[in-house]
């Protein structure tokens, strides 16, 4: 399922596409910013949103095989929920 699948599964609930597109675009864009913030999201269950921190670390470059520094940096995590995990089993 990619977003346009989403935005016609949301349209079925409400009354328009366009009203569907902008709930799907605002949840994804109120998820961004409060990640961004730093803020985990946390939908019961469904999962949570959250940034870490990763570490700063050495890697390899794999054409030369020369050791280059990969520099710390937030990345995202989401962590599914219990009921996501059952719908699952």
């Amino acid at each position: 399922m990619n977003k346009a699948d989403l935005v016609n599964e949301v349209a079925k609930v409400v009354s328009t596409k366009k009203e569907a597109q902008a709930a799907v675009d605002c949840v994804i864009q109120t998820i961004t910013k409060a990640m961004s913030k730093g803020d985990s999201v946390t939908l019961v269950g469904f999962g949570t949103f959250k940034p870490v921190k990763r570490e700063a670390r050495t890697g390899r470059n794999p054409q030369t095989g020369a050791p280059i520094r990969i520099s710390a940096r937030k990345v995202p995590k989401f962590t599914p929920g219990k009921g996501l995990k059952d719908a699952l089993s």
